[in-house]
């Protein structure tokens, strides 16, 4: 289905570094882009990579505080980091690192790179990995971010004349930060699917947290129980995704490829496989095309087993992109570097070996026993009726 796409990397992405002992390894990016690139997915027709621009403050400051920006740029030099712990700098998700801000503020202008390029039609498809740093806030860092890469993204189109931005996220945990700068603009709808704040950070993202003022109906939160596998997810994403772009109609689709719901994830407990993950990648490139003619900007996001999942998934996402799905397995000489790098064997088959196949929603209320279901018909019957959807409905 892919017509051009532009990946944007370079190397100077792994300088994001929070130390050793962080869950955010920049190897998972590195072993995903030697992946992709052992496989020929970088070499297709109609792929161009590109190094990143940095974000300049004018662009950084449509979505965050001048202050806090000014904190993220010396907080190198603060020595006794009062001030930049005011800014959710310096903590044990959030340490500070020598060049943070000119690290951050490039992963922020490769993903406005995307945006570009999809939005003045230079590329049918953009994909940024290093990007979906969805938790940080207008006024300070969470969650491992420090500035909110997606909704800058989000902004730049804005600011560009976009007036129905579609925002959605897959990530394990719920995208915050980006619904929260959108939260009363009807002309941004963000959609979440993610492990229930119940059991997970950032103990956000219920069924009724549906936007506000002019915004009200176009924020949407699918909150699943923990030990949700590919079956359930897929069965919600279904009942939920579609029906909801569909109605909405957006120009562009900006999407959030966190693979910390896989099985194997440390921070998480859902129980997706790669398998299922890329289900979700190409029904995404699919709406992509159904809806707003293939404008797509595609993000990586969480994902913390940086050997057996993260460069698998993303090379996955990045083979939707440009075109065509993957079989197969690992080249030998990549699982030689990630075996080295990793220290731990490398995984061989490029996916799983699951069957992600899910039960259709057809309506009606579900299995009133089943957790997923409940979370599904909540999320239908909370935010379906502001977008004019019969939340007991099946929706086509």
């Amino acid at each position: 289905m892919s017509d051009t796409t532009l990946v944007v990397w370079d190397d100077v992405f792994t300088h994001y570094d929070f130390g050793p002992t962080h869950p955010l390894r920049p190897m998972r990016l590195e072993l995903t882009m030697a992946l992709a690139g052992r496989l020929g997915v970088l070499d297709r027709p109609g792929v161009t990579t590109a190094a990143p621009t940095s974000a300049p403050d004018d662009l950084l400051q449509l979505v965050h505080d001048p202050m806090y920006v000014a904190s993220v740029k010396r907080a190198p030099d603060d020595l006794m980091g009062r001030l930049s712990l005011r800014y959710g700098l310096g903590t044990s998700d959030v340490p500070v690192f020598d060049q943070m801000h000119e690290a951050a503020a490039l992963v922020t202008g490769a993903t406005v790179d995307a945006a570009r390029a999809v939005w003045s039609g230079t590329a049918q498809h953009a994909v940024n990995i290093s990007g979906g740093l969805h938790h940080a806030m207008r006024d300070r860092a969470s969650g491992f971010c420090v500035y909110d890469d997606p909704a800058v993204a989000i902004a730049w189109l804005l600011a560009q004349g976009a007036t129905r931005v579609a925002y959605v996220d897959v990530d394990v945990h719920h995208g915050d930060g980006v619904e929260a700068a959108f939260y009363d603009d009807p002309r941004v709808l963000t959609l979440s699917m993610h492990e229930s704040g119940r059991t997970l950070f950032p103990g956000t993202g219920w069924a009724d947290q549906v936007g506000d003022g002019e915004g009200t109906g176009t924020n949407v939160n699918v909150a699943l129980p923990m030990g949700t596998g590919d079956a359930g997810w897929l069965r919600a994403f279904e009942a939920v995704v579609p029906p909801v772009l569909r109605a909405y109609r957006p120009q562009v689709m900006l999407t959030q490829h966190g693979c910390d719901t896989h099985a194997l994830d440390p921070l998480a407990h859902l129980l997706m496989s790669v398998d299922g993950q890329r289900v979700a990648y190409r029904r995404l490139h699919e709406l992509a095309h159904e809806l707003c003619e293939g404008r797509w900007i595609a993000v990586g996001g969480g994902g913390y087993e940086p050997v057996q999942v993260v460069p698998r998934a993303w090379t996955h996402l990045l083979a939707e992109v440009t075109g065509a799905p993957l079989e197969g397995e690992t080249p030998g000489d990549w699982r030689e570097l990630a075996s080295e790098r990793g220290r731990e064997v490398a995984p061989v088959s490029l996916t799983d070996g699951r069957d992600p196949a899910w039960v259709p929603w057809e309506g009606g209320f579900g299995n009133a026993d089943d957790p997923v279901d409940r979370a599904v018909l909540e999320t239908r019957e909370a935010a379906f009726p502001h977008l004019g959807l019969e939340p007991l409905a099946a929706q086509g």
